[in-house]
């Protein structure tokens, strides 16, 4: 094959990969999902409150929709915020938090805590609600917090595990938000982010009971390896104000909505394909694990499916196809390199790959973060294509170090191969396309 039939077909491949992408994310898109969720005006205040990085883009669609009397205030992160006219938005730190997503916290308890029986707390809840609404329980500081959130995020903990932490280390996490507006009606709109989309895990749950303790908080250091800092170990060990559990009467009183997740994404994603004559396999919406062990089993699944012997029931599945999955994975770092948990996917993938030189040609993949930051980076992801490794080796660059070294956004960047998309105003995790052609 010439090297001009190479580059359209890498061209056409790599637009393939993110009109998928859009496809996923015009499925979350909040202004869209939130309208028909919308509760009912009630005789007394509706107040909107919320965290995350789509909850800005919650908060207009929700007040351009809303007749009558509205207020509120909901917590995003730096450069996710928009325009809105009744409800205040304040941005903050993630992934780790800072001082105004405590105040924000702060002011939201506030708000709860003001309301009675004829009043309404609508809570508009996504990814990364759980950094963004922080407030310490009693007796800890805002540093204490940083620095297990810092200790978490780079032990290679799961999502799930880190917000077991955060819930008991906090004043409005776990159930305590609807706990403190009772008796007010509580209504919770959420994004999920999670595998599994469990509310007590999505933002950590401010509005859901907690089936978590103070002992699986304390399991999850342990775990870890992780002793400081000495006043969360502390607190942690004290276990005094235990999280709302299923049952509470205060949230008796609390309606829970699921919006938007990460399967209906994959589900979009599967569709444009299908209308492009591509087969799509849906492996799961809920993958968890460190990145690069992921990214060796999708690996073999492509090279199976590319060799003809990729078989469901008593059909092979043959190429073009794409593989699809969600979910979050992890990263635990030993390098100082730059780079999120998706192009870490993709460094791996291509090291992978590249072991397979008969069966891996004709592979291409995408993997991005839908909120469009992967880590904290200006980047959503990356593509990889099938010379992804021999063009790198070209500039000087082995796949190899840059794994060692954490380094998948340096990697990247060097070939061109970043996926900048902007903050995207939602979040159902990560989103990744591994397209197999035609021999």
């Amino acid at each position: 094959m010439s090297a001009a039939s190479n580059s359209d077909r890498d061209n056409a491949a790599r637009d393939l990969l993110r009109v998928l992408f859009d496809a996923a994310l015009a499925a979350a898109d909040p202004a869209c999902a939130i309208l028909p969720y919308l509760p009912e005006p009630v005789a007394g205040r509706t107040v909107v409150v919320g965290a995350g990085k789509a909850s800005a883009a919650m908060a207009r669609a929700s007040e351009e929709a809303w007749e009558g009397r509205l207020d509120g205030l909901v917590v995003t992160r730096h450069g996710h915020g928009v325009p809105c006219e009744r409800i205040r938005i304040v941005e903050a730190s993630h992934p780790v938090p800072d001082a105004a997503g405590e105040q924000a916290a702060r002011d939201i308890l506030a708000l709860a805590q003001g309301l009675g029986p004829e009043d309404q707390l609508v809570c508009l809840v996504s990814g990364g609600g759980s950094a963004l609404l922080t407030l310490p329980a009693s007796g800890l500081t805002l540093a204490d917090k940083q620095g297990v959130t810092q200790a978490l995020l780079r032990s290679g903990a799961t999502i799930g595990e880190i917000n077991t932490v955060r819930k008991h280390l906090s004043a409005i996490k776990g159930g305590r938000l609807a706990a403190a507006a009772a008796p007010a009606r509580v209504v919770t709109l959420a994004i999920s982010d999670v595998p599994g989309d469990d509310p007590a895990v999505i933002a950590s749950g401010p509005t859901v009971p907690d089936p978590t303790t103070f002992a699986d908080a304390r399991a999850v250091l342990a775990k870890y390896g992780i002793t400081e800092p000495k006043a969360v170990i502390a607190h942690l060990a004290e276990a005094r104000d235990e999280t709302p559990k299923p049952g509470d009467a205060r949230l008796a009183r609390s309606d829970y909505k699921l919006i938007a997740s990460p399967q209906r994404a994959l589900a979009a994603a599967a569709e444009a394909a299908l209308a492009r004559h591509i087969t799509p396999i849906v492996l799961s919406d809920r993958v968890e694990g460190e990145a690069r062990d992921v990214a060796a089993m999708h690996a073999a699944i492509a090279v199976q499916l590319r060799a003809g012997q990729f078989r469901v029931g008593h059909e092979i599945v043959t190429p073009p196809a794409v593989l699809l999955s969600g979910g979050e994975t992890t990263v635990t770092v030993q390098g100082k390199g730059r780079g999120g948990r998706n192009s870490e996917f993709l460094l791996a993938l291509a090291a992978a790959l590249a072991k397979d030189l008969v069966g891996s040609g004709g592979i291409y993949a995408l993997a991005c973060d839908t909120d469009g930051i992967d880590g904290t980076e200006d980047n959503a992801g990356a593509i990889v294509y099938p010379n992804t490794v021999a063009r790198a080796a070209s500039r000087g660059t082995a796949i190899k170090e840059a794994l060692a070294g954490n380094d998948s956004y340096g990697f990247f960047a060097a070939l061109g191969d970043l996926v900048v998309t902007g903050p995207t105003l939602t979040n159902v995790n990560d989103f990744r396309a591994i397209l197999i052609l035609d021999r």
